[in-house]
């Protein structure tokens, strides 16, 4: 599929007096520096109708347009795979993703993508860039994704993350008994060894997440996320910056640690759990064509409830022995 690229943001008054490349690197983070400043060069970004140099410094409020070609782009091709659609209409479609899907095709995974069945399910999104897709969910979270159908409607979604008011909230199952609830504020950026992995770095990009707890085990706790941005792999890496990881993250969350006296049961099921324990349970958002306020809800997969199940089992048993 050939698509022209065109994106627009606004200048956030965090990145307000930042040189114009590093801007556009944190809000049309899809794209290489490189990529961006070569596009630059070559005239395709305008600052409030005007051209500029990648050096060239950009203030809260200006306005930002891209319009460029992708060079050499890869015809990506449709797949008949199963999707679990939720919600679909003229201008979007929301799925529950499974375990072990990636989103979109790169270097490893260029076929079985999510991006891949879209283009099978509705031919249309080859005229739409990356097939609509305007977030992602890691390989092994599970839960709700939003699709832009049409250029309008990705246009207004991308508006909308940008201004943060998506509402995304997730379950996840952490290693460790947390006393509360709290916020994470830690700016994500690529950790300064390993470039595969993310990591909360000072010259990051800002990001916010909330959580509660839902319930307390012995050596676990349930926990709701809420995401004030959307970093990759915001969640693994703010839970494990305060030494709370999550169950099952092979990159992030260190050595398997298994209650004191736990049962065969549960220490069968955390051995076996072999992906992150994280699940994307609500997504809302405001309808891109007339604004209405939509509100969509995915239950648990079965492998979080088995775990969740085998940690209250854990619990009871402990509660149930003679003092």
């Amino acid at each position: 599929m050939t698509h022209v690229i065109r994106l627009q943001a606004i200048v956030p008054e965090e990145l307000s007096g930042k040189r114009l490349d590093q801007v556009l690197a944190t809000l049309f983070g899809d794209y290489s520096r490189s990529r961006l400043q070569h596009w630059v060069r070559e005239g395709r970004v305008t600052v409030d109708g005007q051209l500029l140099q990648s050096k060239d410094k950009v203030f809260a409020g200006a306005r930002l347009e891209l319009e460029a070609m992708p060079e050499a782009e890869v015809e990506w091709q449709p797949e008949a795979i199963s999707l679990a659609i939720v919600y679909e209409d003229a201008d979007l479609l929301v799925i529950n993703k499974t375990a072990g899907m990636v989103v979109h095709p790169a270097t490893g995974n260029w076929q079985g993508t999510l991006l891949n069945a879209l283009l099978h399910h509705a031919p249309q999104l080859a005229q739409v860039p990356r097939a609509g897709i305007v977030h992602r969910l890691d390989k092994d979270t599970t839960g709700l994704l939003v699709i832009a159908k049409t250029l309008t409607a990705q246009t207004a979604l991308v508006t909308q993350l940008q201004a943060r008011a998506f509402l995304r909230e997730y379950d996840a199952v952490v290693t460790g008994v947390m006393t509360a609830g709290g916020t994470v504020t830690a700016p994500i950026g690529r950790h300064p060894v390993d470039r595969k992995r993310m990591a909360v770095t000072p010259n990051g990009k800002p990001a916010v997440s909330h959580y509660r707890v839902v319930k307390r085990y012995r050596g676990h706790t349930h926990i709701k996320v809420w995401l004030e941005t959307g970093r990759t792999h915001q969640i693994r890496v703010h839970m494990a910056h305060i030494r709370f990881p999550l169950v099952g993250d092979v990159v992030y969350g260190g050595r398997l640690k298994l209650p004191a006296g736990c049962s065969e049961t549960l220490r069968e099921t955390l051995r076996g759990f072999r992906r992150q324990a994280l699940h994307a349970t609500r997504l809302g958002l405001a309808h891109p064509l007339d604004g209405e306020i939509l509100q969509w809800e995915a239950p648990l997969p079965d492998d979080l409830r088995s775990l969740l199940k085998a940690l209250q089992d854990d619990l009871t048993s402990q509660d149930d022995e003679p003092q």
